[in-house]
Order: C-alpha cells, then structure tokens, then sequence
C-alpha cells in the first residue's frame, strides 16, 4: 500500500470542491431526473403495450429497431420510440400470421 501525503489547506480545497461538485449533481438529478424518469417505460410496459413477449422485445432492441438507455442493468424505452413501432410490430405480425406462424 502507498500512503500519499498532502497539505491540509490542499486536502480541504479538495474536500471542498468535492462537496461543491456534489451539489451540482444533486441540483440536477433533483431537477431533471425526477420528472423524466416517470415518463420511461420498462420491459414490461413495453411487451404488455405491443402485445409481444421479453425475446421479441429483445430482438427488436438487437436489430437498432427500438432505442433504448440502461441504467444499473434495468432497460428503458422513451414512450415515443414505442410508439413510432408499433405499425412496424403489427405489420410483421400480420406478415406472419399470412405466412402460418405467429409471434
């Protein structure tokens, strides 16, 4: 183990600006995280809203058909993303069913 050594003063500038940075993010996850989480949508949201099960919804996010953003291993869907895909989803569900399978 190496043991560093520094100047008080120098040791609280740096506590300081720590606390000040601090600060800052709190201020802006309180002021933008709070409301905006609420509008994502989840894996489940999302496979109860398009009627399609967790592999489906896979592949969609795989093949760059649906974006989605992680956050400490969770998924997450912008209700508008969602929404553009649902002509896309239920297009290849009738494609299909036409050809005798389902999905």
């Amino acid at each position: 183990m190496e043991i560093v050594s520094i100047e008080r003063k120098t040791f609280e500038e740096l506590v300081a600006k720590f606390d000040r940075f601090v600060s800052r993010m709190d201020a802006i996850c309180h002021r933008h995280g709070e409301k905006k989480m609420s509008e994502w949508m989840d894996n489940q949201d999302v496979c109860r809203m398009l009627n399609i099960s967790p592999r489906t919804l896979q592949t969609l996010r795989d093949n760059g058909t649906l974006a989605y953003s992680q956050i400490n291993h969770k998924t997450y869907y912008r209700p508008e993303d969602v929404q553009r895909i649902v002509s896309i989803v239920e297009d290849r569900r009738k494609e299909a069913k036409f050809k005798g399978r389902t999905i």
